[in-house]
């Protein structure tokens, strides 16, 4: 299984932008569906985000309009552009990969803290 590895996360005002990365290892990211899920305290794990191989992205309710999902072949890593945050988008942010076209595939990143708050 390819290894993941996230960054990005930290503290933001409401309304304010991060930007979440997540490089991949090995040989097979071009091949590989991407994900962005997120763990709120107290809350089941939930898809944020999800781009295919082709680059075909589907989004939760929540975040259309807001986020963005995009990945670059030429550096393995996926990114979550998230713009107007919310205090509800406070979550540990987890990338995820797998063959397909679905998700979740079978590789986890450790997760970043995303925190908005004033």
């Amino acid at each position: 299984q390819v290894q993941l590895v996230e960054s990005g996360g930290g503290l933001v005002q409401p309304g304010g932008s991060l930007r979440l990365s997540c490089k991949a290892s090995g040989s097979i990211f071009s091949i590989y569906a991407m994900a962005w899920y997120r763990q709120a305290p107290g809350k089941q794990r939930e898809l944020v985000a999800g781009i295919t191989p082709g680059g075909s992205t589907n989004y939760a309710d929540s975040v259309k309009g807001r986020f963005t999902i995009s990945r670059e072949y030429a550096k393995m890593t996926a990114y979550l552009q998230m713009n107007t945050l919310k205090p509800e988008d406070t979550a540990v942010y987890y990338c995820n990969g797998g063959y397909g076209t679905s998700w979740p595939g079978g590789s986890w990143g450790q997760g970043t803290q995303v925190t908005v708050s004033s």
